[in-house]
C-alpha cells in the first residue's frame, strides 16, 4: 500500500586485515500485512577476536533474531516479541559455551555483541547489547542511540561488560525512538566507527543517496583506509515514508471486502446456511449458521447496518475474530475455520450450546462461595491466555461471559479488546474510545491512563464481588470520579452482610483487587485466585478480632501485670529520688 511505512537499507562487510570475518549483518523487510504488523527488522553482530567460535555465534543471533522475530505473536508489541527471541538466542549461545572449552574461558566461547532495530510504523525500536553501535542521523546531527558495554581497567586496556552467550542470563538494552521522514540509522561495529567521523558519514552518504550499498561500502573502505585493524561491518537504513497518522492495519481488509446484506432464515450466505437470527442491537446482528460443506453449527456476526460508514467501527469489527483465531484455551470463545476465500466482511466463531453469566445469575440469584470461586477461575484462566499475547479484555461482565452446556465457562466478545502489537501498528496519536461498561470497568480508564492486566483484574473481581452480593464496591460512583483526587474519595462498601456467609478474609482479597490505584492491586491475576481459596495470613492478622473479645479474663490480667509493673517502677524511681 502507498500509504505504508517504507525504508531503504545498504550493507557492507569486510573482513579487514584480518584472517575471518567474526561480524554477521542482516535485514529483512517483508511484504504487507506483515510489514504493518511486524515491521522490518535489521540486525548485526560482532564476534569477539579472542574466541575461534565466535563467527557461529554472531551467525547465529542475527540469522535467529531475523527469523524467529517473525514467527512471535503479531499481537505481541516489539519489545516483547524482540526480548523473547534475544533470550532464547542467548540461552542457547549460552549453552554451547558451556559445552566448548569456553565453559572455562569465556573468552573461547560462543560469545558476541548484538544490536538490532525494527521500524515498525513510526517508531524504531533499538534492542543491543555489547560495544557495537546504533546512530541516527537526522538532518546533519548524528546521535549515537546505544551505549557501549564495555569496561575499561585502563586507557589502553578493556573488556566486553555485557555480551551474547557468556551466561544463561542476558541484560539487554531497549529503547524507542519516534521516527521522521529523512531519517537516517546506521548499525556498525567498532571497527568502523572508531575510524570514521561524522564528516565522514554525511559526505559519502549524501554523494551515494541513491545506492545506500556503495555508501556502506565506501565507509568501510574509509574506515580500512584510517587504519582499522578489526572487521567491519555497515548498515544504513533510510526512512522514505511514513504510514499517515490514523491509518490501521486492517484498513486493507475492510476495503476489500464488500458489506453483507440483511440476512434471513433459509438464505445460503457464502457457503453458509442461515438458521435463525440469535441477536440484533446497534452494534451487530449475530445469527445462528451451518457450514453447507462439513455441516458445523457456527455463529455469524456481519455489522450493524447504522455505523457501516464507521471506518474505525468496521476495523474493530473485523478484531474480534482476529483475536479468537490467535487465542488457544478452553476459557476463550474459539474461531470458526476458514476453508475458502470471504466475499463479504463478517465475522465466525464457535456455537456455544449454553447461556450468559447474565442470565445463569437471574436463575441462580444467590449462588454458593465455592460455585462463584469456581466460574471465576475459570474466567480468569481465559483473562490469563488472552494477557500472556498481551491482548486486554476490556469489557469483562456478565453478559461477556458464557457457561456451556458442560459447565464450562467461556469469555465472548471481544470488541472491546486493546491488541499491543495492533496498537502499535495503528500509528495514530489518539487514545481509543473507551470499549468497556462503565459498572465493571477499572477508575484508570477515566482519567485516560494507560490500561494494563491490572485493569482487566479490577473487572474480575467487581464481576466476583457482584456475584456474591448483587451490588458493586463502589456503586456508580467509580465512573464520576474523573481525576485521581476523586478517585482517592471512592469508598469501598464491604462485601459482607447479615444475609451471606462469606469470610471476612475474602472481602479483604476483593478490597485488593478493587484498589482505586492499580499499582496498589494484586501483581498478578494468580495471586487474586490463590486468596480467594485460602486466607492470607496478612489479612487474618488484620481481622483477628481484639484479645478483650477473644479472652477477657486473660486480657485483664494482662492489663493488671503491666500496671503493677508500672507502678513497681515508679515506686522505684521516687526512692532513688529520695535523700538519705
Amino acid at each position: 500500500m502507498s500509504n505504508q511505512l517504507k525504508i531503504s537499507t545498504g550493507q557492507f562487510s569486510d573482513k579487514g586485515l584480518k584472517d575471518l570475518n567474526q561480524d554477521f549483518h542482516g535485514a529483512i523487510i517483508p511484504r504487507e500485512p506483515q510489514l504493518s504488523l511486524k515491521g522490518a527488522a535489521i540486525a548485526l553482530a560482532d564476534g569477539i577476536s579472542s574466541s575461534d567460535v565466535s563467527q557461529v555465534a554472531s551467525e547465529t543471533a542475527v540469522k535467529s533474531f531475523l527469523s524467529d522475530y517473525f514467527c512471535t505473536s503479531d499481537a505481541w508489541s516489539v519489545h516483547r516479541s524482540g526480548l523473547r527471541v534475544i533470550e532464547s538466542i542467548n540461552g542457547w549461545l549460552s549453552s554451547q559455551t558451556q559445552r566448548s572449552e569456553g565453559r572455562f574461558n569465556k573468552d573461547k566461547g560462543f560469545v558476541c555483541t548484538f544490536s538490532a532495530a525494527v521500524f515498525k510504523a513510526s517508531t524504531a525500536h533499538i534492542f543491543h547489547i555489547g560495544d557495537s553501535r546504533i546512530y541516527r542521523l537526522r538532518e546533519e546531527g548524528l546521535e549515537q542511540l546505544t551505549k557501549d558495554h564495555r569496561s575499561w581497567i585502563s586507557k589502553e586496556k578493556s573488556y566486553l561488560s555485557r555480551a551474547m552467550g557468556i551466561n544463561l542470563s542476558v541484560e539487554v538494552d531497549y529503547q524507542p525512538f519516534t521516527l521522521k521522514q529523512g531519517d537516517y540509522f546506521l548499525l556498525c561495529t567498532d571497527g568502523v566507527y572508531e575510524y570514521c567521523d561524522t564528516g565522514d558519514l554525511l559526505s559519502v552518504i549524501n554523494a551515494h543517496q541513491n545506492d545506500l550499498d556503495k555508501a556502506a561500502e565506501q565507509l568501510v573502505k574509509k574506515a580500512l583506509e584510517n587504519g582499522s585493524d578489526d572487521n567491519l561491518t555497515l548498515q544504513i537504513v533510510r526512512i522514505d515514508k511514513l504510514p499517515e497518522i490514523h491509518d490501521s492495519t486492517l484498513q486493507q481488509q475492510v476495503d476489500a471486502l464488500e458489506l453483507p446484506p440483511v440476512l434471513q432464515a433459509r438464505q445460503e450466505f457464502d457457503g453458509y446456511l442461515i438458521l435463525r437470527e440469535m441477536h440484533a442491537n446497534s452494534r451487530s446482528h449475530v445469527y445462528l449458521a451451518e457450514d453447507i460443506q462439513d455441516k458445523t453449527r457456527v455463529v455469524i456476526k456481519i455489522p450493524s447496518f447504522e455505523l457501516r460508514n464507521d471506518q474505525a467501527y468496521l476495523e474493530r469489527f473485523l478484531i474480534e475474530e482476529w483475536v479468537a483465531r490467535r487465542i488457544n484455551s478452553a476459557h476463550v470463545m474459539k474461531a470458526g475455520l476458514q476453508q475458502r476465500k470471504r466475499n463479504y466482511l463478517y465475522s465466525v466463531t464457535e456455537f456455544i450450546e449454553g447461556i450468559t453469566l447474565k442470565q445463569w445469575l437471574i436463575d441462580n440469584p444467590s449462588p454458593s462461595l465455592d460455585v462463584v470461586r469456581s466460574i471465576i477461575e475459570q474466567v480468569a484462566k481465559g483473562l490469563q491466555a488472552m494477557h500472556r499475547m498481551e491482548i486486554l479484555h476490556q469489557d469483562l461482565k456478565p453478559d461477556n461471559v458464557m457457561i456451556d452446556a458442560n459447565g464450562t465457562v467461556k469469555i465472548i466478545d471481544f470488541g472491546g479488546v486493546r491488541v499491543a502489537g495492533i496498537v502499535e501498528a495503528e500509528n495514530t496519536l489518539e487514545q481509543d474510545d473507551m470499549q468497556g461498561t462503565a459498572l465493571y470497568m477499572a477508575p484508570e480508564y477515566f482519567i485516560g491512563e494507560i490500561a494494563s492486566n491490572q485493569s482487566d483484574q479490577f473487572s474480575l473481581a467487581v464481576l466476583t464481588y457482584h456475584m456474591l452480593s448483587g451490588r458493586f464496591p463502589y456503586d456508580t460512583q467509580v465512573a464520576k470520579a474523573r481525576t485521581v483526587a476523586a478517585q482517592k474519595r471512592l469508598k469501598y462498601h464491604t462485601v459482607l452482610d447479615d444475609e451471606r456467609e462469606i469470610p471476612a478474609w475474602i472481602d479483604h482479597a476483593l478490597r485488593k483487587a478493587l484498589y482505586p490505584s492499580p499499582f496498589k492491586r494484586y501483581p498478578e491475576i494468580s495471586e487474586f485466585l490463590f486468596d480467594l481459596r485460602r486466607p492470607n495470613t496478612k489479612f487474618l492478622s488484620d481481622t483477628r478480632p481484639p484479645l478483650l473479645d477473644r479472652n477477657p479474663l486473660l486480657f485483664w490480667k494482662s492489663l493488671s501485670l503491666v500496671l503493677a509493673i508500672s507502678v513497681a517502677g515508679l515506686l522505684i524511681h521516687i526512692q532513688n529520688l529520695t535523700p538519705n
